[in-house]
């Protein structure tokens, strides 16, 4: 298995791990795939950009010192979060290893949120966003590389 690495992409909602509310087409362990886009988004057709940041710096520095943030922020690997000296409250969306949302959460400034035992990647977006994407518990998230970064490595 190879290793994430600070680059680029795109989000996409595949649906839940049982395939039920996915769009058509098929994908690996019961989730289907919304290849016309985000599953749930109302006519969006187009994924979510998204920022990967796998460094210990691009991790630590995350969302410190921004106003807002357009897409999503994916940090890896990562179990937990904290909003200390952030200036606007986020949604966070804790990942197992195979991209499977374990929980979703929204967090004022100023709070610590509670590390996930299962939870290796988690992803940050403005509040409200995740809810407008589809991303619930249960739900798999693809995440398509961007110019800027590696295909991200191989799901067991």
């Amino acid at each position: 298995m190879g290793r994430w690495r600070d680059g680029t992409g795109t989000l996409r909602v595949v649906g839940g791990t049982d395939g039920a509310d996915g769009g058509p087409g098929g994908g690996s362990n019961g989730a289907k795939e919304d290849p016309g886009g985000v599953a749930g988004s109302a006519g969006r057709a187009e994924g979510v950009p998204l920022t990967i940041a796998a460094s210990y710096r691009a991790r630590a520095r995350g969302l410190l010192g921004r106003d807002g943030l357009t897409g999503a922020l994916l940090l890896t690997p990562a179990s937990g979060v904290h909003t200390f000296r952030m200036r606007f409250a986020i949604d966070v969306a804790y990942l197992d290893r195979r991209l499977t949302v374990l929980d979703v959460h929204t967090l004022r400034p100023g709070r610590l949120g509670r590390p996930r035992l299962r939870s290796r990647h988690v992803l940050e977006a403005e509040a409200g966003a995740l809810e407008r994407w589809g991303v619930r518990r249960g739900v798999r998230v693809v995440i398509a590389p961007g110019p800027s970064a590696p295909p991200p490595p191989s799901v067991r």
